[in-house]
């Protein structure tokens, strides 16, 4: 019964974030004919307004794999065609959040720098973790030596755990470009009425937390290569 317990346990942690933000996300996603544009034609608002040397660009359906970012290699605020042709808080809200991460590049803020490094950084080494946790049975056969298996598997395991670094270095960078950059954007420009100022607060929230909730699916990848590991 308690492990039982504990399971569910451990699978709302790794699962309820998630299911937040996406529950977040659609709820204020409803069209409301009264806002002055879509999710789109405020970002080129905004990008115009503070002259941003960036571009914009509209995801097409059928690519959802980055879903809605901005892109520091190509200064470029992508948004999934959603959002991009809405007009709901939720993509104001988004609009605003990929802005103010241009913003951040704009002003040369060194995490947002640190995260793009790592981020290249961080998919070479899963990479070569996952290769080397591949070879480690074939080499402790080769070399009858089960310590250098298991050292191989643990260089394995922290590389594809660098991806938890990414996650963590994202989350005070995810909340200033929520709360430090978009919020003041949509509150000074009068883009949403004090009224929609809690629901869009929840969804810049949201936007935030992602990263939350992709660190504990990461931790969920790890766990399944340690199980893997120890048959």
């Amino acid at each position: 019964m308690f492990y039982i317990f504990l399971i569910i346990v451990l699978l709302g942690i790794f699962f309820l974030p998630q299911w937040w933000v996406q529950r977040v996300m659609a709820h204020h996603n409803k069209t409301i004919n009264a806002l002055p544009g879509t999710g789109g034609e405020l970002a080129q608002h905004l990008i115009e307004q503070y002259h941003l040397p960036v571009s914009l660009e509209v995801i097409p359906p059928e690519i959802s794999e980055q879903g809605d970012h901005y892109d520091p290699q190509s200064k470029t605020v992508r948004l999934s065609s959603l959002y991009f042709n809405t007009k709901s808080l939720t993509a104001i809200a988004i609009a605003a959040h990929e802005v103010g991460h241009a913003i951040q590049d704009f002003q040369k803020d060194e995490l947002l720098r640190l995260r793009g490094k790592m981020v290249i950084a961080s998919q070479g080494l899963q990479k070569l973790g996952a290769g080397i946790i591949f070879i480690a049975p074939i080499m402790t056969v080769f070399t009858h030596s089960p310590i250098i298996g298991e050292i191989m598997a643990l260089i394995g395991l922290l590389s594809i755990s660098s991806s938890l670094l990414v996650h963590i270095i994202s989350l005070p960078v995810e909340f200033d470009a929520s709360f430090n950059k978009a919020l003041p954007l949509l509150k000074e420009g009068h883009y949403i009425t004090p009224v929609d100022l809690m629901a869009v607060r929840q969804v810049l929230l949201a936007a935030a937390l992602t990263y939350v909730a992709t660190a504990l699916s990461g931790l969920l990848n790890i766990w399944r290569w340690v199980a893997i590991l120890k048959r």
